[in-house]
């Protein structure tokens, strides 16, 4: 048994260059033992074959992959032509998603200090900001992938953070923490999930998917500015709903279609902000939010 194991052993682990006894030049591995070669063919009968090579190969070793020593190259942020007047259009667009940005921090730091109208007045800017860049850079032609992403994570920060931020705090010592804690906590969680599919999501000319993060951050800013009057439990339950209403399904008409909508609607509301502001903004929200569901069920009965 010990004799016949070295030999299986030499046969996994060498090439045997021979065939019937005579030695293939050419090749410098081991050969083995003729000692045994007899008792192996009496004992399993004539060995006349050719006993291919047998490589030990590891198995936690993967086959390396070619190494691309190719040099570095930057990715340019503006695609086209790099003039000195393109450059000037990009640094002004992406000059409105850094203003953006900067504004929805400070809306977070005059928050922390109480002053959350202010805030709010803040983050009302942003959205200005936000639509002018998006504006701009189709005006001026100078829309790139950069600008999408940078523009993504301005709103993040401004409307995905700031914007519950300003709202906690202007719940705090209204209602119980730990439900203002939750309801904000939700807004910023819902708004990253919607920005991340909106980002991988093919877009349509028509309706949002959900309500977009810009819209939620400017219901929630005027809420806090004009001061609706309301219940601090139900201002937590209004917070819960629109932040669930960003990662639903439902469609919702943009701005440019809601535009196009006949001039007594848009009448009515006016009318009613002269009259009440607050209420009238109230029932506007209700309206855009139940506009949705509204529209997603006539798409089902007409599909």
């Amino acid at each position: 048994m010990r004799r016949s194991s070295t030999f299986a052993r030499q046969v996994l682990l060498v090439r045997v260059g021979r065939r019937d006894g005579a030695a293939v030049p050419g090749t410098d591995l081991v050969t083995p033992d003729h000692r045994y070669a007899d008792r192996q063919r009496l004992r399993y009968g004539r060995l006349d074959t050719d006993i291919e090579a047998v490589r030990p190969i590891s198995p936690a070793l993967a086959p390396a992959a070619p190494v691309d020593e190719s040099p570095a190259m930057s990715i340019p942020l503006l695609p086209g032509e790099r003039t000195v007047a393109r450059r000037a259009k990009f640094a002004l667009v992406n000059a409105c998603t850094l203003s953006s940005l900067m504004l929805g921090m400070l809306a977070i730091f005059l928050a922390m200090r109480g002053d959350v109208q202010v805030a709010a007045i803040c983050l009302i800017a942003c959205v200005a900001f936000d639509g002018l860049d998006g504006a701009l850079a189709r005006k001026l032609g100078v829309a790139s992938p950069f600008g999408a992403q940078m523009d993504s994570l301005a709103d993040m920060c401004s409307f995905g953070l700031a914007a519950p931020v300003v709202v906690y705090a202007s719940l705090v010592g209204s209602v119980p923490t730990a439900a203002a804690a939750v309801s904000c906590a939700l807004v910023a969680a819902c708004a990253a999930v919607r920005l991340a599919r909106f980002n991988v999501s093919p877009k349509d000319g028509r309706f949002f998917c959900g309500v977009p993060t810009t819209m939620a951050a400017a219901v929630l800013a005027l809420t806090v500015a004009i001061g609706v009057p309301v219940p601090g439990l139900v201002m937590v339950a209004g917070v819960a709903l629109l932040a669930f209403a960003m990662v639903s399904s439902f469609p919702y008409a943009k701005l440019a279609r809601l535009l196009k909508l006949p001039p007594w609607l848009w009448l009515a509301p006016v009318v009613g902000a002269l009259v009440d502001i607050r209420l009238t903004f109230a029932l506007v929200v209700v309206g855009y939010l139940i506009s949705g569901p509204l529209l997603w069920l006539h798409q089902r009965r007409t599909a």
